[in-house]
């Protein structure tokens, strides 16, 4: 069944794309003298959503550059639909590789109007099929009356929209987004980002999205890479790679923690807010346990648990924001959990751990 959202056409009417494998196999980039890429391998599957995550310097663009043959490469090879596309040496160019683009300034023409954007990209169709594909692929995203104004004459959240258009019209097999929605205000963000998840579902097309926002890649994604240095660190669902982050560095990544240095006692780790089973960990060994702030702990007025006082607290949408002194501790702890009215800084309150939101790493 379709339905509208404002500003957005009709679910369910985006043309659908033959979607096709991409495959970085043990991909090297120097830049510089620097490793970027570091025998850098992933593998999407046709109609497969993949978010690559990480910091800052990570080497998250130069992968979305190489896969767009845009940057060449220094060992390895990268594949579409199983045809060599990069290896060291040769370079397929952009237009042949039967993929979509869409970046984080949009890369709009100033100079052609919203209809010339899109049918920029359709040239290799006739002059009826492609009208008949941009006017769709403008209609889906809500611009379907805008077709002779320029980019200027749109609005932000209008631009990404337009830009989404461009991207998918022609029906790639691969769509590259590179940080999509950092230029949207929150305002906008959330249904922008919802809009376009569907209209990803809708065509099929392989994606590969680059983020460095843990939540966005985890809303996005069937599967979620965490970049490192060049390297995928983890892959997985984000169910899978955040509740099993593999090193305290990925938990980092995923949400604000609360770490207690901790020893391993009979099967446990003792720790100030009571006993953590510790499965893998021999006695004696050092511990650190990570407690997230939402459902790793929860305050009650009367116990049982550990006595604290809460310091600090922040009023969220239906959330409270908690800091919690406890004897032992040398900082609060962060508690996030659903808003009530006798929350109030200053008040003690008993912390009971939720051992299950709880993760255990070794000490680094």
């Amino acid at each position: 069944m379709t339905e509208e959202l404002a500003g957005w056409g009709t679910r369910g009417t985006t043309g659908v794309s033959f979607a096709a494998t991409l495959d970085f196999d043990a991909v090297d980039v120097r830049l510089g003298g620097r490793a970027v890429l570091d025998q850098f391998s992933l593998t999407l599957r046709p109609g497969e959503i993949v978010c690559l995550l990480g910091e800052s310097g990570s080497g998250k663009s130069t992968a979305l550059r190489v896969a767009a043959g845009i940057q060449p490469i220094h060992a390895g090879a990268v594949r579409i639909n199983g045809e060599t596309v990069s290896r060291p040496g040769f370079t397929l160019p952009a237009d042949r590789r039967g993929i979509g683009l869409m970046f984080q300034d949009f890369a709009l023409f100033p100079h052609l109007t919203v209809l010339q954007n899109v049918l920029f990209g359709l040239r290799r169709l006739g002059r009826t099929a492609a009208l008949a594909q941009a006017r769709a692929a403008l209609r889906r995203v809500g611009l379907g009356d805008r077709e002779g104004d320029f980019p200027h004459m749109l609005s932000g959240g209008q631009q990404q929209r337009l830009a989404l258009a461009r991207s998918v019209a022609p029906r790639p097999g691969v769509l590259l987004l590179d940080e999509p929605f950092s230029s949207l205000d929150a305002r906008l963000r959330e249904t922008v980002r919802e809009e376009t998840l569907a209209v990803l579902r809708e065509t099929n097309v392989t994606s590969l999205i680059v983020t460095h926002d843990p939540e966005e890649a985890m809303v996005l994604g069937d599967r979620v890479a965490l970049l490192r240095h060049g390297r995928i660190a983890q892959i997985g669902t984000a169910s899978e790679i955040y509740s099993h982050p593999i090193d305290l560095n990925a938990a980092r990544f995923f949400s604000p923690l609360s770490e207690l240095d901790a020893v391993v006692r009979n099967g446990h780790a003792q720790t100030p807010l009571g006993a953590v089973p510790t499965p893998g960990f021999a006695d004696g060994d050092k511990v650190t346990v990570a407690i997230r702030p939402a459902g790793g702990a929860r305050l009650r007025a009367t116990g049982p648990g550990t006595l604290g006082r809460v310091v600090g607290k922040r009023d969220a949408i239906g959330i409270d924001i908690c800091e919690v002194k406890v004897e032992g501790l040398d900082t609060p702890i962060g508690v996030r959990q659903p808003a009530s009215p006798t929350v109030v800084a200053g008040q003690d309150v008993f912390v009971t751990l939720n051992t299950e939101h709880v993760l255990v790493f070794p000490c680094v």
